[in-house]
């Protein structure tokens, strides 16, 4: 599985209002690995970062599948 850094970053964008503190805060994930992750395209995003995106589409209507590319 990899995260479209694209709907990623679209998401911070229009949810978060680019603050990657509130994501993060929002994903229960850390800031740092959230900020490499959007400045490294994606790498580095292992299970506990998919399941935290996961849960928050869950928890809001979106469809996962538009965040995470399953190969």
């Amino acid at each position: 599985m990899e995260v479209n850094i694209g709907a990623l970053k679209t998401l911070l964008r229009e949810k978060f209002n680019n603050n990657q503190a509130k994501m993060a805060e929002t994903l229960s994930i850390n800031r740092h690995q959230l900020n490499n992750i959007l400045n490294h395209n994606g790498k580095n995003a292992g299970k506990k970062v998919i399941g935290a995106i996961i849960k928050y589409c869950d928890i809001h209507n979106f469809n996962f599948r538009d965040y995470i590319f399953l190969t």
